[in-house]
């Protein structure tokens, strides 16, 4: 079964106020008024690639009565799965998943959309009953969702980011930063002259008139978290991967590949941008070997966990579960279960 982006809109109790007494002016009697609702729960299960966050998740869900709310961008796209070691029906173990195969390999995904999506899922979930879990590695996902950022929902323009990309080639990016600067000089500070920041800034500007940097920011918490995030030492880590990475391609990674190609998916589509995929072109033209196309997934690899765990020491609310330490998953259930009980005594940090 594939799991889909839930569209149900919160319970009525979700919506409802908490009643507290207090004394009206004249101390003669008390009257009910609203106080402020309940967070509901989210469990969060962060960490870079190849910690195990897929099977904990999944173990959660099983012991806690959950569902399982993807956070991965590669598991939205239809036809990636050995390379993205997406879980497979039978491994999910009839855990609900929501928001995995939901995009055709040369669909984008915004990160507006995909808070709007995320966040249909989980009140679906909740309107059930059941504890959703947000479980992967992406962490402008997990960023956007449980900080409750604000995100401008202005489309993509194809046209307008064409003829800026071209200004770039053609070495126009200082031009595009004056101009950036002149309608939202925050937005330009913050881009560090990055291209595709600058542009996405113009691009809000010129939709709505008003500068990005207004239309930005982190609202209240949508949620009460707890968020793990797991770890392990980096020597370990990489070894992880390299055993992940041989193994993809002994189950047929290439293949994969090859046939996602042959069905038309373009080599520049946003899905072939992944991680196993875009390193195994050069083998296929035959201009490398595939021990070469192997060696360069495992590299680039190392490489982005390196920007996993940079964002992992940065997030002050991640719990770090040393997954490499006997006991880590007993130790993930008891928080889990301290933070369920919190939620049902009335506790609403």
């Amino acid at each position: 079964m594939h799991g889909t982006s839930a569209s149900a809109t919160p319970a009525a109790d979700e919506r409802s106020s908490i009643l507290v007494s207090t004394p009206n002016p004249d101390n003669q009697s008390k009257t009910d008024v609203p106080g402020p609702a309940p967070l509901r729960p989210l469990v969060v299960v962060a960490g870079p690639t190849a910690a195990g966050k897929t099977d904990l998740g999944i173990a959660l869900a099983k012991r806690f009565g959950g569902e399982v709310v993807n956070a991965d961008s590669r598991y939205l796209y239809r036809g990636l799965d050995i390379g993205v070691s997406k879980p497979a029906l039978a491994e999910r173990s009839g855990i609900p998943h929501h928001l995995i195969d939901i995009l055709d390999p040369d669909e984008t995904m915004t990160l507006a959309r995909y808070q709007d999506l995320a966040l249909e899922a989980i009140a679906a979930v909740h309107a059930r009953g059941s504890l959703p879990l947000l479980v992967g590695g992406t962490p402008l996902y997990v960023k956007a969702l449980v900080e409750g950022w604000r995100i401008p929902r202005v489309p993509p323009d194809p046209a307008f980011r064409a003829e800026h990309e071209a200004a770039v080639s053609a070495g126009d990016l200082p031009r595009l930063v004056e101009r950036l600067n002149l309608v939202d000089p925050v937005a330009a500070a913050r881009s560090a002259q990055n291209p595709r920041r600058v542009i996405r800034a113009l691009e809000i500007h010129h939709a709505t008139g008003r500068p990005m940097s207004e239309l930005e920011g982190k609202g209240p918490r949508p949620f009460r978290t707890l968020e793990l995030g797991l770890t392990l030492p980096r020597e370990r880590l990489h070894s992880a991967i390299d055993v992940r990475v041989a193994d993809q391609i002994r189950r047929g990674l290439v293949d994969e590949v090859r046939g996602l190609l042959a069905a038309g998916v373009s080599p520049d589509s946003p899905a072939m941008s992944s991680l196993g995929y875009r390193q195994l072109f050069p083998f296929l033209r035959g201009d490398a070997s595939l021990e070469q196309a192997t060696y360069q997934i495992k590299v680039d690899t190392h490489r982005y966990v390196r920007h996993q765990e940079t964002w992992l020491r940065k997030n002050p609310n991640l719990v770090a579960v040393d997954v490499t330490r006997a006991g880590w998953r007993e130790e993930a259930v008891r928080m889990v279960e301290a933070f369920v009980s919190a939620g049902d005594s009335g506790r609403t940090h």
